[in-house]
């Protein structure tokens, strides 16, 4: 169970140098768990952002540990080169590993899809990659597809593809597989062949060409372009990145994001010289009680993976993370770093969905009503929620994450913490991070 903070605690919050820095009793000694919203030249600025919204953003993250929901989160809102980042808890439970600072590292999960998406159109842009080619040419192992006549019927009964898988496919999780698929032959057999249909297992995965000889094993439960279906297209990216690049999969996005954009912490895994920085993950049991998922000292992320999954393998910081969603606010730009064209980052955070893809899409009912679906991102298509007003583009982390940028607002948002959701719809406090930081607008 994760401590509560006392009322004691709670009261000895106090300001340091403005409103907006505050002080956490999270762990054994009070430490700063949020910076003041600043200018692009370092002065105190609140031009965009409420100060006094940032500090209900504040208390609200704090409200999160407080309760038990989280044992701690590092988060961050810009606005027009306003920034406040905050950081709140314990690296663990009960707070043995000491707090959350805003260095921690936290495990990205889908957070991950969105920079894979951004890698295939970096390659695109190459000439290395065309979105409507088939992938036959580099992934051989998909080609001439069989499709099951219904997708939980028998292995055994199937139809020709009606044509090849493409990138544009990949991109739009509409290849044919993913994850949630109805229960049946095909979803046993993708679970028993370790090809990523639950939360992401670096130990358990096989190295790519395994992988994707694995996958192609399989028959596919939809014919390509017809149906969306969360998750694995992005994976088969990874793959497809590599083998077009030449190089691994994290050594290109090392090379032509990561470096490029400044973001020295993120990776497929965690050297053990920062391990002591790197947050351990829960899961709820059935009773909502936090039970360790993976632990930072010798867990799955402590040592680099067989498969760098392209859908939810990466760990990374608020600030490197920041440092991508930036660059997204910024029609693929930032700091004179151009990651892709405006073209391209147009077509990324543009629903790309027609009503057939989302027709019976399994995921969260209803979320095709109000959302699409660009290249490896979620775009909110349908006013009236404060959490993500229309044009609303960004994703989720299913270890305890979310991004956001609101291009009508010019604002983009970063929440990093280590408990995991339990159903695809995000749990209360992703949620209410997401509203509050939406009411700091001024």
């Amino acid at each position: 169970m994760l401590r509560r903070v006392t009322r004691r605690e709670a009261l000895a919050l106090s300001a340091l140098g403005g409103s907006t820095l505050l002080l956490g009793a999270c762990a054994r000694t009070p430490v700063p768990v949020a910076a003041s919203a600043r200018g692009e030249g370092g002065e105190m600025s609140n031009e965009g952002l409420s100060r006094e919204g940032l500090q209900r953003l504040d208390h609200a993250t704090l409200g999160f540990v407080q309760r038990g929901e989280v044992p701690g989160a590092a988060y961050a809102v810009s606005r027009d080169g306003q920034l406040h980042v905050g950081a709140v808890g314990t690296l663990s439970a009960g707070g043995a590993r000491g707090a959350v600072q805003r260095d921690t590292i936290f495990r990205i999960a889908s957070l991950t899809k969105p920079i894979t998406a951004v890698a295939t159109l970096m390659l695109v842009e190459d000439g290395k990659l065309q979105l409507d080619e088939p992938v036959d040419r580099l992934l051989p192992e998909l080609r001439a597809r069989r499709v099951l006549t219904r997708p939980d019927g028998p292995l055994s009964e199937t139809v020709p593809a009606a044509r090849p898988i493409t990138p544009r496919d990949l991109l739009t999780f509409c290849f044919g597989l993913g994850q949630m698929l109805p229960d049946g032959p095909l979803a046993r057999e993708a679970q028993q062949l370790a090809i990523g249909m639950g939360p992401p297992a670096p130990n358990a995965t096989p190295a790519p060409d395994e992988w994707l000889r694995r996958l192609g094993s399989l028959p596919l439960a939809h014919q390509p372009g017809e149906r969306w279906q969360y998750n694995t297209g992005s994976d088969v990216l990874g793959v497809l990145i590599a083998r077009a690049s030449g190089l691994s999969f994290g050594t290109f996005l090392q090379e032509r994001i990561f470096q490029p954009l400044g973001m020295r912490e993120t990776a497929f895994s965690v050297p053990e010289a920062k391990l002591e920085r790197f947050a351990d993950s829960y899961m709820p049991d059935v009773k909502g009680e936090l039970v360790l998922f993976d632990r930072a000292l010798g867990g799955q992320w402590s040592r680099p993976p067989a498969f760098e999954s392209g859908a939810g393998g990466l760990c990374s910081t608020v600030d490197d993370y920041l440092a991508f969603a930036h660059a997204m606010l910024h029609d693929g730009e930032w700091n004179g770093v151009r990651l892709i064209s405006r073209a391209s980052f147009h077509a990324l955070s543009t629903d790309q969905l027609s009503p057939q893809q989302k027709r019976g899409a399994t995921y969260t009912p209803g979320y095709f009503e109000t959302h699409g679906w660009g290249f490896g991102v979620g775009v909110t298509t349908a006013a009236g929620d404060p959490a993500e007003p229309a044009g609303t583009f960004g994703w989720y982390g299913g270890l305890g994450s979310s991004w956001h940028v609101s291009p009508r607002e010019r604002m983009t948002c970063v929440y990093l913490s280590q408990r995991s959701f339990t159903s695809p719809e995000p749990p209360s406090h992703i949620r209410d991070f997401a509203v509050q930081a939406h009411a700091a607008l001024t």
